[in-house]
């Protein structure tokens, strides 16, 4: 199958969602040459893609005969390399022991991604290789994964807000105003709180109360689309992760951009049903925006928008 394809780019989707990504990748005029196993492989060279949790950039296809050359061959090209285990296990971690040991630990929030350049590799057959110097992301499988705290936050939502600030390289910092809408029960709340930043919580219903009692931590009890932005103080961070429609949200941020009181904006657009591309359209194009299906997300993607387009 793979011997008459020219490789331009490959695209690593989360467990569930290669539909989503095929008709993502469909709209921006890319089919897949082929499936190999999360990889969407395509003969087209990247596009920009909102739901593939890493890509590959600069894509080949090598014959080997050997473990032994699998490994020089990835090693004449970089150090660090991370495999894509799809298919033949044990042949692949026969190659990984002989390549240089690559630490992938969990993170420590809040920690910077790493920095130093990390290729991908998976086995398509016991005589084929793939692989890719570079790629979008510095994680292997474009998986950020965390030291969890399973004691303090209220429920698991807070991994959604650790991401988002590690895939942006800033979270909130003492001395900076934040304002979580939608906070209940306050996983996001207290992950912000956790950072030292002030918080104002915004639900019709209570916050945990371990949560409403931490330092920073203010709350009131109102909904999260009867707020009247141009009459709110202006915050250095507007987080939602408020369940409701897409459209409804694009029209709660417009008017947050609008009525200029944040500087940053960080909010999950979720999906009921069908996902909805048109809507995702609107989001990108709001000028300071980006959208990406985080590792942490369900069926779900993460909006960052900044008044300075950098954060």
């Amino acid at each position: 199958m793979t011997d008459d394809v020219s490789v331009g780019s490959v695209y690593v989707v989360a467990p569930g969602f290669e539909s989503v990504l095929e008709n993502e990748l469909e709209r921006l005029g890319v089919t897949p040459a082929f499936w190999h196993g999360r990889l969407a492989v395509c003969e087209a060279p990247p596009v920009d893609s909102i739901w593939a949790l890493d890509v590959w950039t600069t894509p080949e296809i090598h014959t080997i005969v050997s473990i032994g050359e699998a490994a020089r061959l990835l090693k004449s090209r970089q150090r660090n390399w991370s495999l894509a285990p799809v298919e033949f296990f044990r042949r692949a971690a026969l190659i990984v022991d002989k390549l240089p040991p690559v630490k992938a630990s969990p993170l420590v929030f809040p920690q910077t991604a790493p920095t130093s350049p990390l290729g991908a590799w998976t086995l398509l057959a016991s005589d084929r290789i793939l692989f890719s110097q570079s790629k979008t992301s510095p994680f292997p499988m474009g998986e950020v994964k965390f030291v969890e705290d399973r004691e303090g936050p209220p429920s698991r939502a807070y991994l959604k807000l650790w991401e988002a600030c590690t895939r942006l390289g800033r979270w909130p910092e003492p001395g900076e105003t934040c304002l979580d809408l939608g906070a209940t029960p306050g996983g996001w709340t207290w992950a912000i709180a956790k950072l030292g930043a002030s918080v104002t919580a915004i639900d019709r219903a209570p916050l945990s109360p371990a949560v409403a009692a931490m330092s920073g931590v203010s709350f009131r009890q109102e909904s999260a689309f009867g707020l009247e932005p141009r009459n709110e103080e202006r915050v250095d961070w507007l987080f939602s992760d408020v369940i409701a429609y897409p459209d409804r949200l694009l029209t709660l941020v417009r008017r947050w951009i609008e009525a200029g009181r944040a500087a940053r904006i960080v909010m999950s657009v979720k999906f009921q049903g069908e996902t909805d591309f048109a809507i995702l359209d609107q989001f990108a194009a709001i000028p300071g925006a980006r959208l990406a299906h985080l590792f942490h997300n369900k069926h779900e993607v993460t909006f960052f928008w900044s008044e300075t387009g950098i954060f």
